[in-house]
């Protein structure tokens, strides 16, 4: 391991221009469930499978039951960033790193200090009314109780991505861009089984590494590949300036 560290290191010295792109594992050291993982929000025992209560159908047909598990088991008011994402803020913040894609919904990075945050699947932090357009916060929906309206009697939706959506093309062109001029892309907390998010590999012309507790079958791809946890492991890195 602590070679694998060392080579870690000097691959960031070495790149003029780093990406990372983190999943459900990156948070899981805030206490935050990885949806995959055998205690995860899939192995959940509800009425409903997850997969059919955080869909775009499921949400406009039966709201109420919707919110009922949304702030049951997706919303986690008290998780704070942990060292991966402090250490991600530091590495931008010293130059080093240029962009953080992110497959979470937690806001945990820029609760961090990073400030080039690409959200493919949305924020819990981010909800809007359907009708007018009225912002609200992740503590409303927490406040509220059965399904959430607006003043003006319109159904509020969290800003994420449900299963039958399509994402943010926008986020997903500059995401894009971000890996097709990387020179190192660090891949973290991710299963890789999300389309079409995973996809976004494909772009890399520059070097891979890989970090995960399991393996992801893109191993063969990858230049490093450390099997661990993400905090643990970034938490070893010592930042240095370019």
């Amino acid at each position: 391991m602590d070679n694998q560290i060392q080579t870690l290191r000097q691959m960031i010295d070495q790149s003029r221009y780093t990406v990372f792109f983190g999943g459900a594992g990156v948070s899981t050291e805030s206490g935050i469930p990885d949806f995959r993982s055998p205690d995860g929000l899939y192995h959940l025992h509800y009425q409903y499978p997850p997969e059919t209560i955080i869909s775009h159908s499921f949400f406009m047909q039966n709201p109420a039951e919707f919110y009922r598990f949304y702030r049951d088991k997706m919303l986690w008011p008290q998780a704070e960033p942990n060292p991966a994402h402090r250490k991600l803020a530091e590495l931008e913040a010293a130059g080093r790193l240029q962009a953080v894609i992110t497959q979470n919904i937690d806001g945990l990075h820029q609760a961090a200090g990073s400030r080039e945050v690409l959200e493919l699947h949305g924020s819990v932090r981010r909800n809007y009314c359907m009708k007018c357009g009225k912002r609200f916060s992740m503590e409303d929906v927490l406040q509220s109780q059965g399904e959430f309206r607006c003043d003006c009697g319109g159904l509020v939706k969290p800003d994420v991505v449900l299963y039958e959506e399509a994402l943010d093309q926008q986020i997903l062109e500059r995401s894009v861009a971000h890996i097709r001029r990387a020179e190192l892309l660090i891949v973290a907390g991710t299963s890789l089984t999300v389309y079409p998010a995973a996809s976004l590999l494909d772009f890399l012309r520059g070097r891979l590494i890989l970090i995960n507790r399991a393996k992801t079958g893109r191993e063969g791809r990858a230049d490093l590949f450390i099997q661990g946890d993400v905090g643990q492991t970034l938490d070893k890195i010592q930042v240095k300036t370019p």
